[in-house]
Formats: structure tokens, C-alpha cells, sequence
């Protein structure tokens, strides 16, 4: 039989006390190193996401660089260090490159990704833009990621004792299993303590920096308590078969393990927020059952060693029982729904205003997802380490085959089987991957063929693993899986269809277009003459869609996923007919990479409201980015950021006026429509400092080369174009200044923005309102000094002046209106709120329209009332007008 070859040195005696110590010290290290590993991943995948791009190649590609390091130093250090004497030397040695590293890379970073951006460019192809990053990647960390992957080796040869030159098995076993669940325990304390403190504390680079101690002192540590002269051991006697074998269990169980976790966050991402703590919770869960199946399998070790036979038969059951908790974890998923609202119902009553219940819920169904099968993972992995330890195989090699495994899993289950089968199939594909792994004799008992039965009625009793929320009498018009989200579009039984992504984050609908159109023409009138044009988010494409109306703009639409880009071409054919769109060109391509490799310049940057709590997001309203989108104005440039109030709360925000203003210190904010459900409101910034001018707008809105007129969205003239403002420049910097600085290093919004997304403390309506409350605008700072200069120029800011005034009591009004059918109640509410705005400013449109439907209404059933109701709102229009004019005579 073939030998190991191996170095042979007489053994060292030891007490048990000392032993136990060393065991218990090397645990500690194991947490310590375990901790720093999952931190690095968490900080430099989300480094690397912010110039690669947020793409699923891009993404993942980070992904299997940090494992495709951890494989290589596995399997290329371990055996040196196996040969060596003095291990610890090498684990310390590990530890400080790791350390070391991760401060060069601080260094290291920012010159490397500008590097990665030009080769990766504006709208790569996916083959391409994989190899980059993943090329990239992997030599960029390889250092530090290659030392990670020798750290359990290492410890493990530290550990290792001698009894007469040859290692107990149960004691290899056990031992092996207890240091896997120490270091990977460690990952889930790493990951808990970076997503919920670390980082939204510290930052990304501090928080680096922090493993970086953790790193060095392991190093400090391990060299003062285990550097000594230790032995090498004798090799053991190799079966051929099995060292064929379970390298190849070793490789598939890491692919197949990981596959399965990429599987269930997908189909999780359609029940869960999907915010940093979602996936922090997620992989936490993840690790925790991996350790707790690896620490239970080292106490099962500590009965003496059965046969070798028998060590196959438990590898054969352990795999079937993998087989159905994979399973029995993807029949959970069908319930995720129900549980989440029962878990919120139970919970919510308990916590109380906090994001403990919230949080909660979502650990459940990760721990009903994850548990059952990771922690037979966890046992799984560690009995194959045992036996590859009796037939020669040393643990360094199994750690980095079945790493290496696992570096493959993104790709071959995130991009190639999610669209090509769907989740439910891949799922089941999993499953059945399990079962084929073990040998031929297992097929003759009763679990295998229990699992292949329980399988089969899931596979066709059940429906696709999807989940669209359907209202009573709608019908789902698309579904997609594509390698990152599922889009679906879905029609109402009024016929209205909405996009939606990942069945949470609504895009838009097919009757927001007045809404949309605004956001699209407000901008775009600003503008005196607009030749190119960025939108930054496609969504329904409705408000690219509206902006490419205009004759004479080319409008450029970047969106992430492909799969939205599609379902927009549905919108654009129900909104407007099917009219060609030649001027609108959509580009998949992650928005922040575009905007930093592209050479084109653009009149009018558009960036959409993006969901600031969804994962990735945070990153669109950092100083870096908007300095990025600076770079690619033309002369004369507009840049409109537009904000969901409705899904932010103040603090998020004030955070990101600060850091816009960091780059336009000259912004101002406004008013996308007049809605108190859905508020939404824009920061605007010019390149130069040219005011906007009344006879310039209303000179842009009559030449406009647009097919519907603009005041068919309510902006019939430059009072409702310019009366949209709300703050200008010193209000924004004297309410923002306390706010933190939402930057690439500190990304703030990211943390702070899934608060309200869990638990909203206040109303959209309270939030507008308190935000109008507490900033301003004066006429001088939109007019410029026209407003006060000349007769003509004073006139406008007052007639400007008084439209805010309006704007302000008509929204006050609208708060408390309990909305009917009842046109005479509606009357009642509204009647002397609305002539009190219309005597405030008879440019206020907005009053007027409400009025004038229910004096219509009213008409109907009531002439004389209605006829009534029209008379007294001509006559506060005319004696507003009356007085303007004296006021502008003066």
C-alpha cells in the first residue's frame, strides 16, 4: 500500500493539564482568527463591489477569488508546514502576513481598482467582466488569503501528539472536527460583530484594520505558547480507493454546500428586506450550523474508532441525511411568507419599537432554512477529514479541496443554474447530487430510497419556488429569474401593472406616469437647452422614456439588471403606445462603474430614487459617486439626485445632503410632486453658477420639442417649474451639518436606512412635513440677484414667494383629509383650505384642480351648488391676481 512520505522524530511527553491548555489556547485563536477571516471577506468583498461593479459576474467573481486564495495556500502550504518542526513558527507567520497585508492593501486598494475599472470599462461582457474581476481579485488579495487558507493546518500540526510516532484516530478526528467548529464559531462572531458594529461604527478600512490586530496578536500569541521543537509523524497506511475518492467527496460537498446556501438567499431575497443585516444574519446562521455540526461530530469522536468500514457506512448515512435536511429546508421555503408574519405578529407586541422583532423573524427562517443542513455539513466534513487523515491525506489538502469546491459553487449555481432551471430544480438538483455521492451499498437501505420518494412528490407536488404577491383578480404578466433578482410584473384587475423586484422592492407602475413624467420634465426644463441626457436607474423606464419625448435629446438609460431592462419594454408599449424609442438607448451595466469609466458627457444627469436599505444602494449616494457623476457633466450641466422620502427617514437623509453638498455645495432641493404618501424629493446641482430665470423657463417650456405638454403633468408654466424648490443652499448646509458623511469608506446610509425599512417610526406625510418645516428657500437663492435688482426682478420673487407659501398651506391641509366618496363631505374638508391657498397665490394650480372637479361633481346632483362653488373659486383667483398685481405695480 502507498506511504506518505513523512519525517520521523521521537516523541515529546506531555501532561493532559498541559495539553488541555494548549487545546484550549489554540481554540481561542482559532475564534480570533475564525472572527478576522469572515471580516476581511465582508469588507473587501463590498470594497471590491464599489469599482467592479454590482453585478452578479462581478460579485461572485470577488466571491470565489477569496475562496480560489484560501484553496491555493491550503493546498501549497500545508505540506511544507506538515514537514516542519517547528509549526507555530508557520502559523504565526500566517497570521502576520495576513495582518500585514491587509495594511498594504489599505495602500494597495485605490490604484489597483482604478486599474481594474479601465481594463473592466463602461459595459463589459459578462465572460469578460468574470475575468477580471475574478483575476483581479485573487492576485490582489492572494497574500493575505492564500496565508488564511494555512492557519488550520497550521494550528492543527501544532496540535498534533505522537504516540509512538502514529496519531489515535478518534483524537485526529476529534481533534480536526474541534478546530474547524473553533475557527468557523469565530466567522459567526466576525460576521455578527462587523455588520452590526463594526463597520457602521469604524468604517471599511478601520474596520480592516481591526482584523489586522486580531491577525497580530494570534501571531504573538501562538509564538509565545507552542514554539517548540515538535516531532513529525509517521505517515499511516493508505487505502488506494479511498485517497481517490475522497478528494472528490471533498471538492463536490464544498460546491454543493455552498450551492445550496446561494440557492436559499436567492429564494429568501423575495420574502426577506434584503438589506446588510438580511445577509448578515443569513451567513451567520449559515456558519453557526456548520460549527455546531463539526463540535457535535468531535464529541461523537471521543468513543473509540470504529473500523474503516464502518467510518464508510456513517459517510453513506450522513450524506442521506444531508440529502433530506437539503430537502426538508427547501419545502420550508414554501412557507417563508407565514412564517415571517407569524414570527412579526408573535414578536412585534414583545419587542416593541425596536429592530429586534424584525431581525428576529428573519433569523428564523434562516435558522429553518439553514440549520438542519448545515449542521450535518459540519459533521460531514469533518468525518471525511478523518478518514482522509487515516489513509494518508493531510488535513491541509482536504481543507483545500473542498474550498476549492466551493470557490466554483457561485458561478455554477448563481449564474448558470438559477436562470437556466429556476430555484426549486437547482434545489432539488442539490438533493440528488447528495444522494449520488454515496456508495453503491448505501442504495440498499431504507433513507436513500426514503429521500428519492420525498424528493420525487416535492418535484411534482409542488409548485415553482417563486413568490408574487398577487391582488385579488390580478395576474402575473412576467416572471424572470435572472442571475441576481427575480422581476415580475404584475397586472391588477383594473388593469395597472407593476414591476417589482424580488417581490419587495416595487419599480414603479403603469399609473405613476404623471409622477414619473415629473421627475423626467423638472429637471429637463431647467435645463435652457439639453442635448444628451444620463438616467442612472431604468425601472418602468417611464421617466427615461418621458425626457427621450423631447426631439432634440438623445437619453442614454443605465439599469443593473438585464431582466428589468426587458420588462420595461413592456411599460413603454402600454404608456405610450408603442412609438419607437430610437432617441432612448438602455444599457445594463452597474451605475456607479459607468459613470467613473465612461468618456461621454451629458447636459443632464438623472439618478433615480434608488431604495437606500436595499443591499448595494447605499453605495449610489456616496461623495465618491457624486463626484464621479461631476466628472461627466458637460458645461452648463445639471445633476438631479431624486430621494424616496417615503422610504427614508430624516437622519438617512440629512446624511445624504451632506454629502452631496460635499461635492455641490451649491445644491438646492425640490419637490417632486405634491403627493403625502409617496413623497419624493431631489437634490439639483449646475455646473457654474448661473441662476434660473423666469422668462428662461417659461421660454424652455414654449419651445420644448414634446409631443404631450408639459402642463398635462401639471407644470404649465415657470411657477410650477421653479415653485417645485423647497431649500436652498444654507438651509440644506445648516440642517445637514451634523450628519455624518456617507462616503465609499464609511458607508452610513447603508446601515442607518434599513431602520425604517424594519420598523418605520413615523409617516411619509410627518416626514415631508417636518422637512418643510425645517428648511427654506429665498427667492435670491433660485433668481439670483435679478431678484432683488430690478422691478421686474422683485416682482418675480414675490409671485415665487407666495407660491411656496401656497404649496406649504395646500400640503399642511392635506394632511388630515380623510379621503371619500362623498363629494360633500370632501367639500367640507377642503373648501376654505383651498380658497385660503388660492388667495395666498393664484399660480397654485394644484388648489385649484380639486375644486373644479368637485364643483363638477357637484353640478351633477346639484347645479346651483356646483354653479355656486365655481363662482367662489373664480373669485378668489381674481382677487389673488388683483392684488399680485398691485404688489408687482409697487
Amino acid at each position: 500500500m502507498p506511504r506518505q512520505a513523512t519525517l520521523v522524530a521521537r516523541p515529546v511527553p506531555s501532561s493532559t493539564a498541559t495539553a488541555s491548555a494548549g487545546w484550549r489556547a489554540a481554540l481561542l485563536l482559532m475564534l480570533a482568527s475564525g472572527a478576522s477571516a469572515l471580516g476581511y471577506q465582508i469588507v473587501w468583498t463590498q470594497q471590491a463591489s464599489l469599482w467592479l461593479g454590482h453585478e452578479t459576474a462581478a460579485v461572485l467573481a470577488v466571491v470565489a477569488a477569496f475562496f480560489g486564495g484560501l484553496a491555493l495556500g491550503a493546498l501549497a502550504l500545508a505540506p511544507r508546514i506538515g514537514r516542519s518542526l517547528r509549526p507555530a513558527r508557520w502559523y504565526a507567520g500566517c497570521e502576520l502576513l495576513i495582518g500585514g497585508w491587509s495594511l498594504v492593501l489599505a495602500l494597495l486598494m485605490a490604484p489597483a481598482a482604478e486599474g481594474m475599472l479601465s481594463l473592466t470599462g463602461p459595459q463589459p461582457g459578462m465572460a469578460w467582466q468574470w475575468a477580471v474581476a475574478f483575476f483581479g481579485s485573487f492576485v490582489l488579495l492572494l497574500p493575505a488569503t492564500a496565508a488564511m487558507g494555512a492557519t488550520l493546518p497550521a494550528m492543527e500540526r501544532v496540535l498534533a501528539p505522537v504516540h509512538d510516532g502514529a496519531i489515535p484516530t478518534a483524537d485526529a478526528g476529534r481533534r480536526l472536527a474541534g478546530l474547524y467548529a473553533g475557527n468557523t464559531a469565530g466567522a459567526v462572531l466576525g460576521v455578527l460583530a462587523v455588520a452590526f458594529w463594526a463597520v457602521p461604527t469604524w468604517g471599511l478600512a478601520r474596520t480592516a484594520a481591526g482584523c489586522a490586530v486580531l491577525n497580530l496578536l494570534c501571531a504573538v500569541l501562538a509564538w509565545s505558547w507552542f514554539d517548540r521543537a515538535q516531532p513529525a509523524l509517521r505517515e499511516a497506511a493508505a487505502d488506494a480507493s479511498q485517497r481517490s475518492r475522497l478528494p472528490v467527496l471533498l471538492a463536490a460537498t464544498g460546491a454543493l454546500g455552498i450551492g445550496y446556501e446561494v440557492l436559499v438567499v436567492r429564494v429568501l431575497s423575495q420574502v426577506t428586506e434584503n438589506t446588510v443585516y438580511t445577509f448578515a444574519m443569513l451567513l451567520a446562521v449559515y456558519l453557526l450550523g456548520s460549527a455546531l455540526g463539526a463540535a457535535l461530530y468531535a464529541r461523537w469522536r471521543r468513543r473509540p474508532s470504529p473500523q474503516a468500514a464502518d467510518d464508510r457506512t456513517v459517510r453513506d448515512r450522513l450524506l442521506a441525511a444531508l440529502a433530506m435536511a437539503c430537502l426538508a429546508g427547501t419545502a420550508v421555503l414554501y412557507g417563508a411568507e407565514a412564517l415571517k408574519a407569524w414570527a412579526l405578529d408573535l414578536l412585534l407586541p414583545l419587542a416593541g419599537p425596536s429592530l429586534a422583532a424584525p431581525l428576529a423573524a428573519e433569523a428564523l427562517l434562516a435558522l429553518l432554512a439553514f440549520l438542519p443542513p448545515t449542521l450535518v455539513m459540519g459533521a460531514l466534513f469533518s468525518h471525511l477529514c478523518a478518514q482522509a487523515a487515516l489513509v494518508g491525506i493531510g488535513w491541509g489538502r482536504c481543507l483545500g479541496l473542498n474550498t476549492l469546491g466551493a470557490a466554483a459553487a457561485p458561478l455554477l449555481f448563481g449564474v448558470l443554474a438559477v436562470p437556466a432551471l429556476g430555484a426549486k430544480p437547482a434545489l432539488l438538483l442539490v438533493v440528488a447530487a447528495y444522494l449520488a455521492l454515496c456508495s453503491g451499498r448505501a442504495w440498499a437501505t431504507v433513507p436513500a430510497w426514503a429521500v428519492v420518494c420525498a424528493g420525487l412528490l416535492l418535484a411534482v407536488a409542488t409548485p415553482p419556488l417563486r413568490f408574487v404577491e398577487l391582488p385579488e383578480g390580478g395576474r402575473i404578466v412576467r416572471y424572470t429569474e435572472g442571475p441576481m433578482a427575480a422581476v415580475s410584473v404584475v397586472e391588477d384587475a383594473q388593469g395597472v401593472a407593476r414591476l417589482r423586484i424580488n417581490n419587495r422592492q416595487q419599480e414603479g407602475s403603469s399609473a405613476t406616469l404623471a409622477a414619473d413624467a415629473r421627475q423626467a420634465l423638472l429637471p429637463l426644463l431647467m435645463h435652457p437647452d439639453p442635448r444628451r441626457a444620463l438616467f442612472l436607474g431604468l425601472g418602468t423606464g417611464l421617466t427615461a422614456t418621458t425626457a427621450a419625448q423631447d426631439a432634440a435629446l438623445q437619453v442614454d438609460a443605465v439599469e443593473l439588471l438585464p431582466e428589468v431592462v426587458e420588462a420595461a419594454a413592456d411599460f413603454r408599449e402600454r404608456v405610450f403606445d408603442g412609438q419607437p424609442q430610437s432617441r432612448l438607448h438602455p444599457l445594463v451595466a452597474d451605475a456607479r462603474r459607468f459613470v467613473r469609466t465612461s468618456a461621454q458627457r451629458y447636459d443632464l444627469v438623472v439618478a433615480d430614487n434608488f431604495h437606500p436599505a436595499r443591499s448595494g444602494s447605499g453605495a449610489l449616494y456616496t461623495v465618491e459617486h457624486f463626484r464621479a457623476v461631476q466628472a461627466r457633466l458637460a458645461p452648463g450641466g445639471l445633476f438631479c439626485q431624486w430621494l424616496p422620502l417615503h422610504q427614508l427617514d430624516l437622519a438617512t437623509l440629512r446624511s445624504i445632503v451632506r454629502s452631496f453638498q460635499a461635492v455641490y455645495p451649491q445644491a438646492t432641493m425640490v419637490l417632486a410632486t405634491h403627493s403625502l404618501d409617496t413623497p419624493v424629493v431631489g437634490l439639483l446641482a449646475r455646473e457654474g453658477d448661473a441662476p434660473w430665470s423666469v422668462a428662461q423657463v417659461q421660454a424652455r417650456l414654449a419651445g420644448a420639442a414634446l409631443p404631450v405638454q408639459p402642463a398635462v403633468f401639471g407644470l404649465p408654466d415657470a411657477w410650477a417649474v421653479l415653485g417645485s424648490f423647497i431649500a436652498g443652499p444654507a438651509a440644506l448646509t445648516q440642517w445637514s451639518a451634523s450628519a455624518a458623511l456617507n462616503t465609499d469608506d464609511h458607508p452610513v446610509v447603508a446601515y442607518a436606512a434599513p431602520r425604517i425599512t424594519y420598523l418605520a417610526d413615523s409617516l411619509p406625510r410627518d416626514r415631508l412635513l417636518a422637512l418643510l418645516q425645517a428648511v427654506q428657500v429665498q427667492p435670491v437663492e433660485v433668481l439670483g440677484l435679478a431678484a432683488e435688482g430690478t422691478a421686474d426682478g422683485t416682482a418675480d420673487a414675490g409671485r415665487l414667494a407666495a407660491y411656496w407659501s401656497a404649496r406649504q398651506r395646500f400640503l399642511q391641509a392635506g394632511r388630515d383629509v380623510k379621503p371619500s366618496a362623498d363629494v360633500r363631505y370632501m367639500l367640507a374638508q377642503l373648501r376654505e383650505p383651498l380658497l385660503a391657498v388660492l388667495r395666498t397665490s393664484p399660480d397654485f394650480q394644484p388648489a385649484a384642480e380639486p375644486l373644479r372637479r368637485m364643483a363638477a361633481a357637484l353640478a351633477a346632483t346639484d347645479p346651483v351648488a356646483g354653479r355656486a362653488l365655481q363662482v367662489e373659486l373664480d373669485a378668489a383667483i381674481a382677487s389673488s391676481n388683483r392684488l399680485q398685481a398691485v404688489k408687482d405695480g409697487f
